[in-house]
């Protein structure tokens, strides 16, 4: 039985997962998660009633959270292209940085943008005001970071990356990253030359009005 991912194009968090497919060309079923799709959905919550996505089904086994689901597809259907290093402590930097990203970028992102589809009167000002000040505090520490770098960890396109490509790209939308973080733009623009991220980039244009703050007219 094929891989079976359970995401939308437009979910940056399935993003993730769909630049380590595309990486090493990892044959899959697409059970997009919308409303033109409702027997996916009613599959996709029999199996995690959670109500989180992406989810991979393997031959019947569940497969939850983009690391770990990216982490698995090395594991148990290798590609060309390595995304966790084989030496532990490069790994160690890979999940560390994979983790910034998800923490510090992709959160504080979200909490904005989850508050603009709030129902009114139930807004949280100062939550989105801390969320906006943590994006430009990690914006500037990553800025410093990636100085003489090409990818997150290095020279090499890790799991990291894939996080970092969906999460720059609607964070930017979000909240701008300052001009002055040139290093940050520069990384994000390598990320979105990547054919892995040009290619959901692509597959999710068709959705950029879903976007609750106005999707910018680039990208």
């Amino acid at each position: 039985m094929a891989l079976q991912l359970y995401a939308h194009p437009f979910s940056s968090y399935s993003q993730k997962v769909l630049i380590a497919l595309y990486e090493n060309g990892t044959p899959f079923e697409w059970r997009e998660l919308s409303p033109e799709h409702p027997e996916a959905i009613g599959e996709w919550l029999s199996m995690w009633p959670v109500k989180r996505f992406p989810l991979l089904v393997d031959d019947g086994r569940m497969v939850a959270e983009a690391s770990t689901i990216i982490e698995y597809l090395g594991l148990h259907h290798p590609g060309p292209v390595r995304l966790l290093p084989e030496d532990p402590r490069e790994a160690l930097e890979v999940r560390a940085m994979d983790r910034f990203f998800d923490n510090y970028i992709a959160t504080p992102q979200q909490k904005v943008v989850f508050d603009a589809i709030r129902p009114q009167g139930t807004q949280d000002a100062y939550g989105v005001k801390e969320a906006r000040a943590m994006l430009d505090a990690a914006y500037g520490w990553l800025d410093r970071t990636m100085a003489g770098r090409e990818w997150a960890t290095g020279e090499r396109f890790t799991l990291a990356d894939c996080g970092a490509a969906p999460f720059l790209f609607y964070a930017d939308w979000t909240h701008p990253i300052d001009p002055a973080f040139a290093n940050v733009i520069a990384y994000r623009k390598r990320l979105l030359a990547r054919p892995s991220f040009a290619r959901a980039v692509d597959e999710a244009r068709p959705y950029r009005p879903l976007f609750p703050l106005g999707a910018p007219d680039r990208d």
